[in-house]
C-alpha cells in the first residue's frame, strides 16, 4: 500500500511522516504507522524559567509512608472539631486523600447508619456492585479477599448490551434492573454517570430490594448534583458527595475505608501493597 504524503500539523508545528508500510497482514494490507517530527517554532523552544524557587521534597517514599504522611497532613489542615469523628472520619479522610481536596468535607454526607450497614455487609462477605470497571479497579482485593468480598462491575454483566437494546434503555439502567433482585445485603457503588444513580433510585422506588449501602458519587455538570441531592433525600443508607465533584476513585475510596474498618474489627490486616 502506498504511503500517504506527509501532511503538516499546523497546530503544533509537526509533520506526520509515514514509515514504510509493514508486511501485509491477514487482510492483505497494514496501516502505515506515523512518526511525528517536531518543528519547534520560537514559541515552543525549550527555555529556562527565571522564577525558580526552592523545592523541598517530603522524605516519605514507600506506599505506607506516603499514606501515613498524607493522612497526617489532612489531619493538620482539617483540625478538630470536625464534621466527622471516629470511623466516619476514617472514611472522610480517605475521600479527601483520594481527591486531594480538603474542601469536600463540607459536602460529604456520611452517616453512622450507612457506616454500620456497609461494614456489616463486608463482614458478611457481600458482593460490591460497581457501575464501571474503573470503580472496580479502585478496590484492591488485598483488602477484600480476607473478608470474602467479591466485586462485580455492572457494565461487565454478560448479555447486557443485548438486554439494553431489547428494552430500549441504557446499559447502566439495564444492568441495575438485572441485579434488582440481588441487591439485598450487598453494596452498590456509583461513581461515574448520574444516569446510573437516577436509574438505581428509580428501580428502588419501584419496589426492588434495597442494598445494604449505596455509595453514590457521580461526577459532572449534568444531573450529577441533582442525582446526589435525590439520594440525600432518600430513606436508604448511603454515602454521597454533594455538588459536581465525585468520581469512581472517591466512590471506591469509601469502600476501601470501610474494608479497613471491617478488617480491624475482625483482627485482620490487609495484604501489604507491593
Amino acid at each position: 500500500m502506498k504511503a500517504a504524503a506527509s501532511a503538516p500539523w499546523p497546530d503544533h508545528g509537526c509533520t506526520a511522516i509515514p514509515k514504510a508500510p509493514a508486511a501485509s497482514g491477514a487482510h492483505g494490507c497494514a496501516p502505515a504507522p506515523l512518526i511525528f517530527q517536531t518543528h519547534a517554532p520560537e514559541d515552543f523552544m525549550v527555555h529556562t524559567p527565571t522564577d525558580k524557587v526552592s523545592v523541598d521534597l517530603d522524605p516519605a517514599c514507600t506506599p505506607a509512608e506516603i499514606e501515613n504522611r498524607s493522612f497526617a497532613i489532612i489531619d493538620a489542615e482539617i483540625p478538630e472539631p470536625r464534621a466527622f469523628s471516629g470511623p466516619l472520619w476514617q472514611v472522610a479522610r480517605r475521600c479527601v486523600h483520594t481527591l486531594g481536596d480538603t474542601d469536600i468535607v463540607d459536602d460529604l454526607r456520611l452517616s453512622a447508619l450507612g457506616l454500620e450497614a456497609g461494614v456489616t455487609a463486608l463482614l458478611a462477605g457481600c458482593t460490591v456492585y460497581t457501575d464501571t470497571r474503573m470503580a472496580a479497579a479502585g478496590l484492591p482485593m488485598r483488602r477484600l479477599d480476607p473478608l470474602g468480598v467479591t466485586v462485580t462491575p455492572i457494565m461487565a454483566l454478560p448479555g447486557l448490551a443485548e438486554l439494553a437494546a431489547s428494552r430500549g434503555t441504557t446499559r447502566s439502567r439495564a444492568g441495575l434492573e438485572s441485579i434488582a433482585q440481588n441487591m439485598g445485603g450487598n453494596i452498590v457503588v456509583i461513581g461515574n454517570a448520574p444516569t446510573a444513580l437516577l436509574g438505581l433510585l428509580d428501580v428502588l422506588a419501584q419496589g426492588a430490594q434495597p442494598p445494604a449501602l449505596i455509595v453514590g458519587m457521580p461526577v459532572g455538570f449534568v444531573n450529577a448534583a441533582q442525582s446526589k441531592e435525590l439520594l440525600r433525600q432518600s430513606p436508604w443508607p448511603h454515602f454521597t458527595l454533594l455538588g459536581r465533584k465525585g468520581g469512581s476513585a472517591v466512590a471506591a475510596a469509601c469502600i476501601n475505608a470501610l474494608a479497613d474498618i471491617a478488617l480491624a474489627q475482625r483482627g485482620l490486616t490487609r495484604v501489604a501493597a507491593l
